[in-house]
């Protein structure tokens, strides 16, 4: 049996990191973009609680990563009214086409 350490988890959130990143700079759709955000932040939750569970032995990551959960939530909620106003106003989503949302 093979044992999961730190260093598994910290190669999975670089890797989720390095996937949302890609996502955010080569998407131009805003859905997409905000889908990179998302998993950016998750890798920021996977760091959080592996360095909680196998540094300090303590519930801070658990806690932080928490708020970075209603964050994201709050987040979603936001860019979700972003988006539905480009598409009413610009009739897509695409993220080059709209530079403002003034009419």
């Amino acid at each position: 049996m093979m044992d999961v350490g730190l260093s598994h988890f910290v190669v999975v959130s670089a890797l989720l990191f390095c996937l949302g990143l890609f996502a955010v700079m080569k998407r131009r759709n805003a859905v997409g973009i905000l889908m990179g955000v998302e998993l950016i932040l998750n890798s920021a939750n996977l760091n959080f609680v592996a360095f909680s569970r196998y540094v300090q032995h303590t519930i801070d990551g658990q806690i932080m990563a928490t708020f970075v959960i209603v964050l994201a939530a709050a987040e979603a909620a936001v860019a979700l009214a972003i988006v539905l106003a480009m598409f009413r106003n610009f009739g897509n989503v695409n993220a080059a086409t709209a530079t403002s949302l003034k009419r």
